[in-house]
């Protein structure tokens, strides 16, 4: 997946001022594909500049006025022959895995505060989506493929964040035993 994608993504679901887009992109497709602002910014220049988004002309001009983007047809394109395209799975990147196997050579000071911490941040980020779920996607309103698909996504993320949770509390179990 790249940053691109993405943004095409969101302007396709609503056309968006760079303000706008970096807000709703932090409040969805940002739980799963992080960017910051400056990053986004930076994208949409290129995908304007590529010909696959424009600035969509301000009612009344003005100096210093948000330009808000749409989609054009190269941009759907674009979208369309990226999602068609296969793609391998990545190889997973934890820094916490790497730091745990660290410590098994080096020492683990601090190491089972820091696990409880992590499992914490996925507790809540675990709570935060199926708030979401209750709230966008209540079983009576799952019909159209959209819907579906979108579903899917945040359930992705509630599994990974269950996993998380489970693991770390087996990790943390594991490591108090004497």
């Amino acid at each position: 997946m790249s940053l691109p994608h993405a943004i095409l993504t969101a302007l396709l679901e609503k056309p968006s001022s760079g303000l706008e887009l970096t807000r709703r992109f932090d409040k969805s497709i940002g739980y799963f594909w992080s960017a910051t602002h400056q990053q986004i910014y930076r994208e949409l220049g290129k995908l304007e500049q590529a010909g696959h988004i424009r600035a969509l002309p301000a009612p009344v001009p003005a100096r210093g006025q948000k330009k808000e983007y749409e989609v054009l047809p190269a941009g759907r394109t674009e979208l369309s022959t990226w999602v068609a395209r296969a793609e391998d799975p990545k190889p997973m990147r934890a820094a916490l895995l790497l730091r745990m196997r660290a410590a098994a050579v080096v020492g683990a000071p601090g190491l089972r505060a820091e696990l409880r911490r992590h499992l914490d941040l996925h507790q809540r980020q675990l709570d935060e989506y199926l708030a979401i779920e209750a709230r966008d996607f209540p079983t009576d309103r799952r019909h159209t493929e959209p819907d579906r698909l979108r579903h899917l996504v945040l359930r992705g993320g509630i599994d990974m964040e269950r996993f998380w949770v489970q693991w770390l509390t087996h990790a943390l179990t594991e490591l108090d035993e004497k």
